[in-house]
Formats: C-alpha cells, sequence, structure tokens
C-alpha cells in the first residue's frame, strides 16, 4: 500500500509488481554520490542488485524467482567509504492480464505528465533529444491531452488536475504563433518559437494539429462539469476550434495540403491523399463549424480510387485490406492507431472501407508478415511482432513496415500494444513477452522503450534503443484504454461538431446515417 498524501514518503520508497520492483529515494538524493541496492529474497542473504547515481531503479527480479519478499537496502558511497542510508519491503506477485495493462498504462502516463514541458504543458517530442534540444510536440501533445483524460479517469490525478493542466496547455496554445490557426509540428520550449522540422516546414502542419484538435475535442466533452474551470476549459477549447482555418489549407482546391509557411509558403506542396494517418484531418476539416471543407475534398483529394496509396483490395496471408499502399501491405501499424484514437472504427463505414475490418485486418496482416519473416530477423513470431514508425535500433528512425525497404528488424513495441482493441490476444502475447522476457533491458520509468532490434547484437543491452517518443507514448495509453472501456472513443463520437463532420462525409454507424 502506498501512504496516505499528506504522510511523509519513507526515506526509500519500494514499490513491488509482477517481475520487477520500482525503488526512489529522492529525498536522500545528493548529486555526485554513488548508490548501491542490495536485497536479501525471503528473509536470505544480501545480494548486490543495482550501482547507480540516479534517485531511482528498477529491479527485475525474474531470476531470482516469482511471488517474492524482498528486503532492500541502500547505501551511499564516496571516496571509497560505503554509508547505509535506508531500508525498504516489497513483495512481488503474479499479476492478471487487467494488471498488467494498468501497469503498462499508468508507466507510460509519466511522459505526458511527469515528463511535459513544466511552462507550457506540452508534450516533449522524444527523452533524449540530444540532437534538437528541449523540443516539445502538436500532435503528441493532442495524444498527451488524451492520456491525462485517461489519468483522470482512472484516478492516477484528480479530475481537477487534469482541469488545471488542461488549461495551463490551452493558455499555451493561444499564446503560441499559428498559421491560419494551426499550430507548427514543433516548437522550442525556452523560447516557445517555432522550430522547423525540415528546412522548409516552418508553419502551420494540419496533420499535427489535427492530433491536437482530436485531443481537444475528447476533453470537450469529457470535462463536462459545472465547475468554473471547467466551463474555462470548453470555452478555450471551443474558441481554438473555431480559429483552424480548414478551408485555408486547400488552396482552393479539392484537397487538403500539409503545410503552409509565412516564409515559404506552399514550398512543400505535400496533398495529402489517403490512405495514412490522416483520416482525422479530413473529419476535422468536415466537421469545423467556421472553416470547413466541402465534401469533394474528401471524395476526391483523400479518397480518390485512382490514388495507388488509397486503394488496396489485395489478399494477404489470405485477408483483403480494403485500403493502404499495397507495397508495404497497408503501411505502418500507426494508420491503425493515431485517426482512432478517438475516432471509433467499430461500425464505422463510408463508401470505401468498413474501418473497424480495415484495422482489425491491418493488424493481422502485419502480425502475419512478423511470424512469415521473409528477411530471417531474430525473434520474430507470435510474441514478437509489431512494424511501424519508431526509432531504429542501433539508431536512426524509419517507417517500419513489411516489404524488404521498411522492415529492419526492429520491433516498436507500440505497434502491438497500440493494437490491443483490434487483436487482444495477439496483442497481449506481445506485452508479456516485452515485459517478462525483455523488460530488465527494454523496460524503464516511462514503460517500455521505444524499440527492440534483436538482430543487431547478442547483448542484450544492445539490442534496445532506450529512448521516448511522445507520439509512440501517447498511443499505448490511449488504445489500451480504448480497448479496456472504450473512454476516449465514447466522448470524442459525442461531439456534436465531430458527428456533423461524419455525416457530411456519408459516413455511417452500423449502416445507419449519422445523426
Amino acid at each position: 500500500m502506498m501512504p496516505p498524501t499528506d504522510a511523509e514518503p519513507p526515506p526509500l520508497q519500494a514499490q513491488g509488481y509482477d517481475r520487477h520492483v520500482e525503488l526512489r529515494w529522492q529525498g536522500l538524493h545528493q548529486p555526485g554520490l554513488q548508490y548501491q541496492l542490495a536485497v536479501s529474497v525471503n528473509g536470505g542473504n544480501w545480494q548486490h542488485r543495482i550501482t547507480t547515481t540516479a534517485a531511482s531503479a528498477l529491479d527485475f527480479v525474474g531470476e531470482l524467482g516469482r511471488n517474492l519478499t524482498l528486503r532492500y537496502k541502500l547505501v551511499a558511497v564516496k571516496d571509497g567509504v560505503e554509508r547505509e542510508l535506508a531500508r525498504a519491503r516489497a513483495e512481488t506477485r503474479d499479476f492478471s492480464d487487467a494488471e498488467l495493462l494498468e501497469m503498462v498504462q499508468r508507466y507510460t502516463f509519466r511522459y505526458f505528465w511527469d515528463h511535459a514541458d513544466p511552462a507550457s504543458g506540452w508534450a516533449r517530442e522524444r527523452e533524449p533529444n540530444e540532437k534538437d534540444g528541449d523540443i516539445i510536440t502538436s500532435g503528441g501533445t493532442g495524444f498527451g491531452v488524451m492520456a491525462v483524460i485517461v489519468g483522470a479517469e482512472r484516478g492516477w490525478i484528480t479530475r481537477a488536475e487534469a482541469v488545471q493542466r488542461l488549461l495551463k496547455l490551452t493558455r499555451s496554445l493561444r499564446e503560441f504563433e499559428r498559421f491560419h490557426g494551426m499550430w507548427a509540428h514543433w516548437y522550442h520550449a525556452g523560447s516557445r518559437q517555432v522550430f522547423h522540422f525540415s528546412r522548409y516546414d516552418d508553419g502551420g502542419d494540419i496533420v499535427e494539429s489535427a492530433f491536437m484538435a482530436q485531443g481537444l475535442l475528447t476533453a470537450r466533452q469529457y470535462f463536462d462539469g459545472d465547475t468554473a474551470p471547467e466551463q474555462q476549459l470548453r470555452r478555450e477549447i471551443t474558441a481554438l476550434w473555431r480559429e483552424m482555418e480548414w478551408d485555408w489549407y486547400t488552396k482552393g482546391e479539392n484537397v487538403l495540403y500539409w503545410h503552409w509557411s509565412k516564409s515559404h509558403a506552399w514550398r512543400m506542396n505535400h496533398p495529402i491523399r489517403g490512405y495514412n494517418e490522416a483520416l482525422i484531418v479530413y473529419v476535422l476539416a468536415a466537421a469545423s463549424p467556421t472553416h470547413p471543407i466541402a465534401a469533394p475534398v474528401y471524395h476526391e483529394g483523400w479518397a480518390g480510387w485512382d490514388n495507388k496509396t488509397f486503394r488496396n483490395y489485395r489478399d494477404y496471408y489470405g485477408m483483403v485490406l480494403p485500403l493502404g499502399p499495397a507495397d508495404q501491405m497497408g503501411g505502418p501499424l500507426f494508420f491503425a492507431h493515431y485517426s482512432f484514437l478517438g475516432l471509433n472504427p467499430k461500425g464505422l463505414r463510408d463508401r470505401y472501407a468498413d474501418y473497424w475490418q480495415q484495422n482489425y485486418r491491418h493488424t493481422r496482416i502485419n502480425r502475419a508478415y512478423c511470424i512469415d519473416n521473409p528477411y530471417g530477423w531474430s525473434g520474430y513470431g507470435e510474441n514478437f511482432w509489431g512494424l511501424t514508425a519508431g526509432d531504429k535500433v542501433p539508431s536512426g528512425y524509419a517507417a517500419h513496415a513489411p516489404g524488404f525497404l521498411r522492415d529492419q528488424g526492429t520491433i516498436t513495441p507500440t505497434a502491438a500494444l497500440s493494437s490491443m482493441p483490434y487483436t487482444p490476444a495477439a496483442s497481449m502475447q506481445v506485452l508479456k513477452n516485452l515485459y517478462f522476457n525483455h523488460g530488465k533491458t527494454l523496460f524503464g520509468p516511462m514503460g517500455f522503450y521505444d524499440g527492440i532490434n534483436l538482430s543487431v547484437s547478442d547483448k542484450p543491452a544492445e539490442q534496445v534503443r532506450k529512448t521516448y517518443l511522445a507520439i509512440d507514448q501517447g498511443p499505448i495509453v490511449v488504445m489500451l484504454e480504448n480497448h479496456r472501456s472504450g473512454l476516449l472513443w465514447k466522448y470524442f463520437m459525442r461531439d456534436p461538431d465531430v458527428r456533423a463532420g461524419l455525416q457530411k462525409l456519408d459516413f455511417k454507424i452500423d449502416g445507419k446515417p449519422i445523426r
């Protein structure tokens, strides 16, 4: 049991889980000191476990057994002299599937709650970010808004704390430079100035802004109380939403364009054509009460049958996939995640696809490809699959997907975990394998690290890319919750503007018109 919130925490805190114990000693920590942790298992002799200079540690104890009673001893070392500081007790026990899901969600939630930029409430792009510095990201922050809702619903934070964090965010969203109502992809946390994503990408990004709006509209529905802060939050979200000029980003054509810059105008020249992660962009553009697009922008721009990356209807591993790039068997799995954090695919159809079947088959095909493993990568199989965008091991970044060019042996945990609504049993196999068999190197203070590749080395420490990315962390929290309760789907789909947009584009739910 954790102590009451008004009690002094013990100098050494030890919380046991299934195969690991988390230890914290912030109140004792002094920079420059080395700390050693030793453990006694079920009353046995002390065993050295960890040496660190940090104020916390995760001790994976699976090799010591299961359902353990553990005593920990914290020792400070300075100039070769050891001094015991504190002791603590913890127990591990076998977790149910529901407890494992809760554990992974709650650890991952820390990325958006504990690690957010304290001044603005925005999510950091990645951790660590040695190349670009302290960069905050609009799309990942939208995912973070939805994670905060999960935190409030699950009781990890109070509802009032969630509202205050989101009010901090909406204030910064007004203050940051916008481009016809849209945010840039990246900003620098310190200066709050736009940070270029690429050479000509230093202005409005409507895809990242759509991910932000998806989160904000979900919050507008979830925080429906009569308190003054919740009413203020709804007003501020509505004002930001109404100022987003979706129609501007068509250039008067029947297609939306991804970017616009004050310095480079339309130089990026990136029309958004399906099928990829951007379905939500067209839904929200149609849903706008102030700057909407007409239905032909969707049907002729995004969804044209002559667009080779949209229509698929090929057979892969005995499954016909309606949409997505054929050479990648539908593409990276984030296509089934980002737009569907809020959009509920259950029963959702338009003239092009049944979106539950699209996402279900896309996920199963990705899994079947990994099991087939045509390029012989180590570890691939029923409990080790999932190709999506993320950091490569040992370095770089890629939108991993089936095929020679995209499949490079790296499995990204968010791929299978965020597919939990579509393939719960198969995704749970991956979660358990990653935690039970690779957790010592793959599971960190904010959940699973971004990538693992068993082919790059025989040494476990070299098989893991120890980074966190907002756009990979967010879907884990949100889609696990949609699997568990449908929470985010419920509130996003409740929004009247969203429903009006879906109706305009002739979507149906369970074969019935949307009202």
